[in-house]
């Protein structure tokens, strides 16, 4: 009997065990809070994510005042201006081409303020950056921004967009109050800005020079090198099954269709996806995009730079580095530079320095004068076969060069740049009788 008892409370137990369980395998649910935001990824970063008007901005604004140029490429003022300009509500976009006699008078007449950027930008792009009013408005580039300060029509700001590369404008207005604003900050103190002097390239083209001496910094950097693994992680699509080797100094990282190269000699990143295909047709705003939207996916923005040219054939777009004080760097390696190259879905070359400049060292920085404006453009007439209607920029920027005594140093060299039948050259100091040193 007592044997028959215990089966019993056995078997009892156990169906409640079995009930319990069941229960709990019914109303179980997982806690997914270990996860962040369902994310197991991480994504891969090298510097933070920079905004589109960080990126798409002017580097020369000119003030055509009473008879009279000034303008500035420091970084602060053209920042000032245009996060005035980007509060402006703009509305009543039109084609004006057809209207416009002489393209140079309206874009450089007196009592204009004209924003220059450094390449052509679509509208469509640039919708994310200024305020229009209308939901839609036509597609277009420009590369100047030409604000009307004197002679608005009919009382309304008068604002132009101009593709002064295809002679094309297009013409809209903002508030009174607002140019009223933009007068009393910005155009009213144009003398206290450089001047600059005119040079009449073409009929069409006009060049603003700075006129007398200008003084820069020279600067020493010790430079952050980028991790390349952190590159790998980024660029390839499976960086589990990226193998990596090294010849002759060269760091290697290959799979089955792509390979990335850093040379730490040079310091210069590239990456190759030769099967992206490259036969479409693909528009300015799609591949400008994309190509902003790639080096923020990893945080490519080690440095200050910005969109200066794109190339539809080539499917290219290349940004530049910049100053701390808003000069163009150049370097002829192409180690001041990242250039994206597109496919259809994927881009197909990616070619950037991998190094990061950081802060100058203080003690190495040296103020020097120097040469005029005049004097440089005139060493550009005296040179041979040289052809006035081929000269499309003459400016102020920096040679990034390695330290010949200490390999590891950076060394930016203030020098005057000039652009000529599509290519940059350089005005070396010797070209021009060499540089005026002070201690700073």
């Amino acid at each position: 009997m007592k044997y028959e008892n215990s089966k019993s409370a056995i078997l009892t137990f156990l169906i409640l065990v079995s009930i319990v369980l069941t229960w709990n395998l019914w109303t179980y649910q997982p806690n997914f809070d270990t996860l962040e935001n369902g994310n197991t990824v991480q994504e891969v970063t090298l510097k933070e994510k920079r905004e589109l008007y960080q990126i798409i901005s002017p580097d020369l604004v000119l003030f055509h005042h009473s008879g009279q140029h000034f303008g500035t490429t420091d970084a602060e003022s053209l920042d000032k201006i245009m996060s005035e300009i980007r509060k402006w509500s703009i509305y009543d976009v039109k084609d004006y081409s057809e209207n416009i006699e002489d393209i140079k008078e309206l874009v450089h007449g007196n009592g204009n303020a004209e924003l220059v950027f450094p390449a052509d930008i679509p509208i469509e792009i640039y919708r994310n950056v200024l305020k229009f009013e209308e939901k839609r408005i036509p597609v277009f580039n420009f590369n100047r921004i030409v604000v009307n300060v004197e002679n608005s029509e009919k009382g309304n700001g008068t604002i132009y967009f101009v593709s002064s590369d295809y002679q094309h404008v297009y013409i809209s207005h903002i508030s009174p109050s607002l140019l009223n604003e933009f007068n009393k900050n910005f155009f009213k103190n144009a003398e206290q800005y450089q001047r600059y002097f005119p040079f009449e390239a073409t009929n069409q083209r006009t060049v603003y020079i700075p006129d007398g001496n200008v003084e820069m910094m020279e600067y020493t950097y010790l430079p952050v090198v980028l991790n390349s693994d952190a590159f790998k992680e980024a660029l390839f699509s499976e960086p589990k099954f990226v193998q990596r080797g090294t010849v002759s100094g060269v760091e290697e990282f290959s799979d089955v269709s792509s390979k990335m190269t850093v040379n730490n000699d040079t310091n210069m990143l590239l990456y190759v996806n030769p099967t992206g295909e490259s036969n479409y047709v693909d528009d300015s705003y799609d591949l400008l995009k994309r190509s902003i939207d790639f080096i923020n996916g990893h945080g490519g923005w080690t440095d200050p730079y910005r969109y200066v040219a794109k190339d539809e054939k080539r499917k290219s777009v290349k940004f530049r580095l910049y100053s701390i004080d808003g000069y163009p760097v150049f370097n002829e390696s192409g180690m001041s530079e990242i250039e994206e190259v597109w496919g259809r879905d994927e881009i197909t070359k990616y070619v950037r320095p991998n190094i990061s400049l950081e802060l100058p060292l203080t003690t190495e920085m040296v103020k020097v004068t120097l040469p005029t404006g005049s004097s440089a453009l005139e060493f550009l007439k005296t040179r041979k076969n040289f052809k006035p209607e081929l000269l499309e920029q003459l400016v102020l920027g920096y040679r990034m060069s390695k330290d010949t005594s200490e390999n590891k140093l950076i060394l930016l060299e203030p020098a005057w740049f000039y652009r000529y039948n599509q290519t940059w050259g350089q005005i070396t100091k010797d070209d021009l009788g060499g540089l005026l040193y002070g201690l700073e």
